[in-house]
């Protein structure tokens, strides 16, 4: 295992962070889960109350393992209610992990311009009054939202990290990795395997292009690759899941030539996708009159077209529409051929056809998503 200096917290941890969202099956198994994390180096744990159980049982899995080395927990609060409210979340997440302090803490979910609205509101003050409680050392958030939402809040001293989806298929959010860097903002990439492109079950061209690698091996290395980035979250849900990302973790110097061979495979493929069809993530287009989020459904479209990633383009595409802020847009088959972002599209693409046609490839049933109820 490595470890990398966490921004301006000063902690040094795991380049791995042990996720809990997805480990939700019993204590025993919760247990067994971070045993085998921590035996293998982990020493940054993260976990929300949001995440059902997960406080409770990384409380009950803490308590009953033997731990010499530090450990360190960031677990959240979401960006709303006072300070009363906050205070009292946090004291409700200590009890639930059996600590008596926290070593970081997060806004879950700072995806508008409303959650800074927030802070403005009261909400700064809220969280100002959690550090010098002394019941948290470090501040930071999370975000699913635009880049124009998270560059803000970096501007703001309250942050001493940022949590952020960032992978080689989504790299929208390169200039927040360069401005946390700038200020010295410990880097947290969340769910690259997952929301990263679902890389554990990759189809077989995207398997191919990567050999002799695996995609996740391969978009792990790419990741760690990069000095900025301190940690990645892996979110197992059992003991067997555990040791394919950790096995892995020494390996964080700079890309191989195998490795950079790939990753010019990748690009040559892309690039091969006829210019029409290619939409280059500008943002140009937007805002969407019926609030489409049209270089999202188009980058969906990109990788399926790419990479044959039919089966991730699917899992997001079915969120438009049912996920509010945590996915924000609706889904394609919405748009009215109003017309209003062909002239600023740099790449003259026809986006009410490739919309449609996104939408015809991707839509699928609907499902229930976990934060449906937060």
């Amino acid at each position: 295992m490595r470890y990398r200096r966490f921004g301006r917290t000063n902690l040094n941890l795991s380049v791995f962070s042990l996720g809990t969202m997805r480990y939700l099956g019993s204590a025993m198994e919760a247990e067994g889960v971070v045993q085998r994390a921590i035996a293998l180096g982990v020493n940054h744990l993260e976990t929300a109350p949001a995440y059902g159980p997960s406080e409770a049982y990384l409380g009950q899995s803490l308590k009953n393992l033997p731990v010499s080395d530090p450990l360190y927990i960031t677990t959240k609060v979401l960006p709303k209610g006072t300070c009363e409210d906050i205070m009292q979340q946090v004291d409700q997440s200590l009890g639930r992990l059996g600590r008596d302090h926290l070593e970081c803490l997060a806004l879950h979910g700072l995806n508008q311009p409303e959650h800074l609205g927030w802070l403005d509101q009261g909400g700064q003050g809220a969280l100002e009054a959690v550090l010098a409680s002394g019941k948290v050392a470090h501040i930071g958030f999370s975000s699913h939202g635009p880049l124009e939402v998270i560059l803000a809040a970096m501007e703001n001293p309250l942050f001493s990290f940022v949590n952020l989806h960032y992978t080689y298929f989504f790299q929208r959010n390169a200039p927040a990795i360069a401005r946390a860097r700038e200020k010295d903002l410990g880097i947290f990439i969340i769910s690259p395997a997952d929301k990263g492109g679902r890389l554990y079950r990759p189809p077989e061209k995207l398997d191919q292009l990567c050999q002799p690698l695996s995609p996740l091996h391969w978009a792990y290395r790419w990741l760690l690759s990069q000095p900025a980035i301190a940690t990645l979250s892996f979110g197992p849900a059992t003991v067997a899941e555990v040791d394919f990302p950790l096995g892995i973790a020494d390996e964080d110097g700079p890309l191989t030539a195998i490795e950079k061979e790939i990753l010019d495979r990748l690009d040559r493929v892309f690039q091969a996708l006829p210019q029409g069809d290619r939409c280059e993530q500008c943002y140009a287009c937007l805002p969407c009159p019926e609030d489409i989020h049209i270089p999202e459904v188009l980058r969906l479209r990109n990788l399926t077209l790419a990479y044959d990633m039919q089966e991730f383009g699917e899992y997001r595409y079915r969120m438009f529409g049912q996920a509010g802020h945590w996915f924000p847009g609706q889904p394609a088959h919405t748009c009215t051929e109003c017309g209003d972002c062909l002239p600023r599209c740099p790449s003259n693409l026809e986006i009410p056809r490739l919309l449609q046609d996104a939408h015809d490839r991707l839509r699928g049933p609907q499902r229930r998503r976990l934060w449906e109820t937060i």
